[in-house]
């Protein structure tokens, strides 16, 4: 059990960012690259590849290569959850 918790309190704490809680709800509606992302939300692209990686190691993203680019999906339901509540 304490392992669970960690890992959600893990997940959380990636989220309470604004630009990756941005990041997670546009991805709950589409998918894609980070040159889409980075001009929706007008931020360097060092920056937002920082956070995704940070969303990709907490799990709750992940990438799928489509040709020469990486899109990225939410794959972590309970973050989407959290997420889709938030924006009410």
């Amino acid at each position: 059990m304490k392992k669970k918790v960690e890992k959600e309190a893990e997940m959380l704490k990636a989220l309470a960012n604004p630009s990756r809680l941005k990041i997670v709800a546009g991805l709950i509606k589409d998918k894609c690259n980070v040159s889409a992302i980075q001009k929706k939300l007008g931020l360097p692209q060092s920056t937002v590849s920082q956070h995704l990686n940070i969303l990709k190691s907490r799990g709750i993203i992940m990438g799928v290569r489509d040709g020469v680019r990486v899109c990225y999906k939410v794959v972590d339901k309970k973050a989407a959850a959290i997420v889709r509540i938030l924006e009410d």
